[in-house]
């Protein structure tokens, strides 16, 4: 799932850490910037910028999506609903985040069975568009 790579790009431009368990108003506020970062262009780029792994992983979608600005919007708009997701299912906490992802190289299934059924189908559906595409 290449999609992980951008989930983990928010992980790592993720300014505040979120905490264990519960989300509280802090930890809302900061899983709501992180989501406006992923789905905003140019609040994106910024955050790009500032973090020296994240230009890499940016590179990985660019070339997942054969350089399409559509679909990479799309990209990073399912990624805020999949760290949504995650964000969700770990309770916050970013230790179990980070795990959940590490699982998900092994386990995608395991990793798809903590998604909503909604952003579930918009994988699928993105997965499709995208290796439907020429190269």
């Amino acid at each position: 799932m290449k999609v992980l790579a951008v989930t983990s790009l928010a992980l790592l431009l993720c300014a505040t850490p979120l905490a264990a368990q519960t989300l509280d108003p802090a930890s809302q506020e900061a899983l709501a910037a992180t989501l406006g970062m992923l789905r905003d262009p140019a609040q994106r780029a910024a955050a790009l910028g500032a973090n020296p792994q994240a230009p890499g992983l940016d590179a990985r979608v660019q070339a997942m999506v054969g350089g399409s600005p559509q679909l990479t919007q799309e990209v990073y708009e399912l990624a805020a609903e999949i760290f949504g997701d995650l964000t969700r299912a770990s309770g916050g906490d970013l230790g179990k985040m980070n795990a959940e992802l590490e699982r998900a190289t092994a386990d995608p299934a395991g990793f798809a069975a903590l998604l909503s059924p909604a952003t579930l189908a918009r994988l699928r559906a993105l997965a499709v568009r995208i290796s439907d595409r020429p190269r």
